[in-house]
Order: structure tokens, then C-alpha cells, then sequence
């Protein structure tokens, strides 16, 4: 079962991470038209809209990619000095602390999304539906939480002699 649940986050991770790259691609397309446009004295309408929800996407769309790589920061100034059993239910606490500030994001925006909807939040040059945006963080969010809480029962399972894999710990 673990091993299924395994799979589907990864596979979860690895769409979140594509849509944040198709993201990073049409934000710096965006970037490159406006600016090449602005030298022409035409400078592409709504690039301002279209880079800020693009940056949505981009953040969170890495989020989850980034977790499970191990790219968060993280300060070990004494963890040389603790136990190996300390610092393998530090890991653990801090996979589900992630998982729970991940979560409460999720359903902040989720709330907000709604509102949005209810009222027709619009960016304000060309108009995009800011649900639309808001709806795919609560999803990338739920990925991230998702993936962190497998990283947590992983860890849990393997016993207080497991740690982080070495390549996420370096």
C-alpha cells in the first residue's frame, strides 16, 4: 500500500513540477515579448497579469519537486550534536509540520478561491480569472502536504536508524 501511495505522490510531484515548468517557459517568453516589445515601443498587454500568475504557478508548482529532492532550507548547526534517534523524529516532525503548514495554505486559498469566484476577482489589465489560479495552488499545496506526509510514514516505517536519504541531506 505504502509503495502504491509512493507512486501516486510521485507521479502528483512530477505533474506539479511539469506545470511549473511550462510555467517558468511562458513567463520568460512573456518577459522576453514584452521587453524586445517595449524597445519597439510596444510592449505586450497584460504582461504584468500574466507574469504574476505565472509566478503562482512557478512557486508552488516546484514546491512539492523541491521537498522531495531535499532543496528546502534547513539549519544544522548542532545536529552533530544530538542523538541519531533525535534527529530521525526531528526529521519526522518536520515532514509533518511541512505537511500541516501545506495543508493550512491549501485551505486558506481554497477559501479565498471562493470568494474570488463569488465575486469576479479579475486581474486588472487583461482580466484573468484569479480562481483560476488560485484553485491549481490549492492543488499544488495538497501536493506538497501529500508528499511530505509519505516522507513521514517512509520514515517512520524504516526505523530510528533511517535518516533522509544522503543525496536530500547534502
Amino acid at each position: 500500500m505504502l509503495r502504491g501511495l509512493r507512486k501516486l505522490a510521485d507521479g502528483l510531484i512530477g505533474l506539479s513540477a511539469l506545470l511549473g515548468t511550462i510555467g517558468l517557459i511562458f513567463v520568460t517568453g512573456t518577459v522576453i515579448v514584452d521587453v524586445v516589445g517595449r524597445a519597439f515601443h510596444a510592449p505586450l498587454r497584460g504582461a504584468q497579469d500574466y507574469t504574476q500568475m505565472g509566478m503562482v504557478i512557478i512557486v508552488f508548482g516546484g514546491m512539492a519537486l523541491c521537498d522531495k529532492l531535499g532543496g528546502h532550507v534547513s539549519v544544522d548547526i548542532f545536529e552533530r550534536s544530538f542523538p541519531h534517534r533525535f534527529n530521525h523524529f526531528a526529521d519526522i516532525a518536520a515532514a509533518l509540520i511541512g505537511a500541516a503548514v501545506f495543508a493550512g495554505i491549501a485551505y486558506t486559498v481554497y477559501e479565498s478561491a471562493k470568494l474570488s469566484q463569488m465575486l469576479n476577482l479579475a486581474t486588472n489589465i487583461v482580466r484573468l480569472p484569479k480562481a483560476w489560479f488560485q484553485w491549481v495552488m490549492v492543488g499544488m499545496a495538497l501536493v506538497t502536504a501529500l508528499g511530505m506526509i509519505v516522507r513521514a510514514i517512509e520514515l517512520s516505517l524504516a526505523g530510528s536508524g533511517a535518516r533522509a536519504p544522503r543525496e536530500i541531506r547534502e
